[in-house]
Formats: structure tokens, sequence, C-alpha cells
């Protein structure tokens, strides 16, 4: 059987206030190439399919129409399971039309899958898939005359297992709490697997030793939600996970147990690294082997760091066309002007931050006292450009914020 193993999609999610969705309509495009090119006959998305519960209208009309195609009527089975990010009902509302195009989408931990056959049928059968025998976290699923057993554990938080797990622990023995609890969630459900079958694992958590990139959002409370690798079931030949945004094997598992990162790179911390997906080939009685296909880095983030104002101005004229989103970090003795923001912003188009380094300042009380040549109007004006990535406050913001400042710092002020 040939897998392709993905997860944190994340459709919708901006940088900063910048769209993403052209970056990831292409993602999108290169993965149903890549899926018919590699006669894939299972996909699995571990989580995360979207940045938020409620997505935009097009980041949910692209995922459909991703799936609808990759599916190809059931000729390739498509599993897919809710992230901490996603709406666990929002996700599954669409199983009744899914289930015909051989998709399965799961919300919950203790989700049921619809037994049957799914897909269109052409005249050898080739293109059915069939859900054998399914339950609470577990499905069977026979693909082209192969068996896999899968439990399917979609971000099993404690308020979507229905349990409440610890209330008056500390963080180290709720940690334990929580990593016994999903390991005996995982012993029961492995009872299913069998020798004659490809058994497989498919979740969205956090297991203790990953590396995290800093974009993802924390499934963790003092690490009390996380996972120790141990208590993964034996029997599974491969254990598909999603959450952590780097491609990655959990330490101490042979590469068994692997997280495939997100499609594309969701904040400047993600930029040392390439993106893509897990090809798995596996039968039943035997290892997987893992191989990675690597993805396009469609609108790549690059941190440029000046060493001054016309040095930066320089570089952005330079470089103003290429299709990149920088970060400008630029040493400077004195605030960047407006006028000067500007004309970056001019030369240089999709310019997330720009963040001065002042130099010079020996002592916080310097900075207090660089400050201080600046009144309110143009610091809250600075501010707002650098943060907004150039965008001019509006005059009626302007009059607010300054109605609101000076009515604090005035001492005459007796309005209650």
């Amino acid at each position: 059987m040939r897998i392709l193993h993905t997860s944190d999609w994340h459709l919708g999610k901006t940088l900063e206030q910048y769209s993403r969705l052209e970056e990831q309509e292409e993602f999108l495009g290169e993965f149903e190439e890549i899926v018919g090119k590699n006669d894939i006959d299972l996909v699995i998305i571990a989580g995360d399919i979207y940045d938020n519960g409620n997505p935009p209208a097009k980041a949910e009309s692209m995922f459909y129409k991703t799936l609808k195609n990759i599916t190809k009527s059931g000729k390739t089975a498509v599993l897919v399971i809710a992230g901490n990010h996603d709406n666990p009902e929002r996700l599954v509302a669409a199983s009744p039309l899914a289930y015909k195009h051989g998709v399965i989408l799961l919300g919950e931990p203790k989700s049921i899958a619809k037994q049957g056959s799914f897909g269109e049928e052409d005249l050898d059968n080739k293109y059915e898939f069939e859900i054998v025998e399914s339950g609470e976290g577990y499905i069977e699923l026979s693909i082209r005359g192969e068996r896999a057993v899968i439990i399917t554990l979609p971000y099993p938080s404690e308020k979507r297992l229905n349990e409440v797990l610890s209330e008056s622990l500390d963080d180290e023995d709720r940690q334990k709490c929580y990593s016994d609890r999903i390991g005996q969630l995982f012993e029961k459900l492995s009872t299913k697997y069998r020798e004659d079958t490809i058994n497989l694992a498919v979740s969205h958590l956090y297991v203790m030793g990953g590396e995290e990139s800093g974009s993802e959002r924390s499934i963790q409370l003092g690490g009390s939600l996380s996972v120790s690798p141990a208590v993964f079931p034996k029997m599974a030949q491969y254990s598909a996970l999603g959450h952590l945004h780097r491609p990655q094997k959990v330490p101490g598992t042979s590469g068994k147990i692997r997280y495939s990162g997100s499609p594309i790179q969701y904040s400047k911390s993600e930029i040392n690294y390439s993106k893509g997906a897990f090809l798995v080939n596996v039968e039943a009685g035997s290892e997987a082997e893992v191989s990675q296909i690597m993805f396009r880095n469609y609108k790549p983030i690059e941190v440029w760091k000046c060493n001054s104002v016309e040095e930066a101005l320089q570089k952005c004229g330079v470089e103003g066309e290429r299709n990149i989103w920088v970060y400008l970090e630029i040493k400077t003795k004195e605030i960047i002007s407006t006028e000067h923001i500007k004309e970056m912003k001019r030369l240089r188009r999709d310019i997330v931050s720009i963040q001065p380094i002042l130099e010079g300042l020996d002592s916080e009380e310097d900075l207090i006292e660089c400050l201080r040549e600046k009144s309110m109007e143009e610091m809250f004006k600075e501010y707002f450009i650098k943060e907004k990535a150039g965008l001019q406050p509006s005059k009626e913001l302007m009059d607010l914020f300054l109605t609101i400042a000076y009515d604090e710092e005035d001492p005459k002020n007796e309005t209650s």
C-alpha cells in the first residue's frame, strides 16, 4: 500500500495581516499532481486543515475541490482528522457527500466512521474502497485488495475526549496522567491490529522530544498535554502525526512515528528547513519504507539584516521585484522616519515588518531620552506604521488615541 502523509495545511492562515491563500492554492495544485504521479492508495491528512474554527469560504472551497480531485471518485482513499485549530463539527459537516467521493472525515477522538463501500465503481471494481469495520477510534479499510487497520485519534484534548483527567494535579503529574490515558487508548485500540493487515495510527498531538518551530499554537499547558513516545502502539508499522510544523521523526522511534510538518513556511522561524510530505510504502508483516517528497517554496520568507537605513533602501530597490515576504531589521541611531518607511514600501512590496535596532543607546534611560524628543502623536503614528507595515493611521484613529492619551495624562481632568 502506498500512503502519502501530510498535515497542518492551515488554510486561511495569514502572515501578520497578509493573506496566504494564493500560496496555499499553489500548494494544493502541486499536491494533486504528487498524488496522481505516485499512484497513491491512501492520503492521510493529520489535522489542522484550517487555521481556525471559522475558516474563510475560499479556504473551504479550496479544500473540498482538492479532496474531490485527489480521490478521483474513490480511486484514492483520503482520511482526514481534526487538529487543535479545526472545529470538529464543521470539519465533518460534509461527511455525507465526502463518503461518496472516498473521503473519511473524523472530528472527535471517539468518532465512528460509517461502514460500507464508497466511491464510484468501474467495471473492474478497481476504484472502490470499503470500510470493512469501524468503531470508536479505529477503522479497517480494504483498498485495492489490501487491508489496513488504522487507529484514528483526532486532537485528543480533555474536552474533546469528554473526560476530566486531572483537576488538582501539578503540571508534572498532570502530564503523566494525560500521557498514560492516551497510552491506554492506544493499547485498547491496538487489539484490532492483526498480522495479516497493514497496521497504522494517525493523531494530532504533541509528543515529548518533538522540535517545535514556534508558529504552532500550543496544545500543552506547562507541558501537561504532551505524550511519551513509549505509549504508541508497538504493532503500528507507521504513525502519522500532525501539529509540529517541522518535518521530523520522533526521537527514539526508528522513524516509525513522524510529523510531516506544514507545507508552507508559516513564520520566519520556519525558513531554515524544507517542506514536504512522507511517502510510505508498507505491506502486512514488514517494516514501512519511508521517503520524503519535497514541495516547492511558493513564496519564501526572508529576513534582511541591514546596517543602515540607506542600505535597506538600496536593497529594497535592487530586489524589489522578487516574489518573497521580507522582514527588515535595520541598525540605526535614530527612529526610522515615516518617509523612509514609505519609500521602502514603495520600492519593495510585501514587507511584513520593519524593525529598527537602535545603536548607541547604553541604557534604558538613553532610550527614554531618545523617545522624549518626539511628541505623543509622532510616536504613536510611527509605531502604527511600523506594526502595520507602512499603513497610515486614519484621522479618526489618531483623534481617538490622542483624546484618550491626553485625558489620562491631564491631572486636572475630573471626568469620572
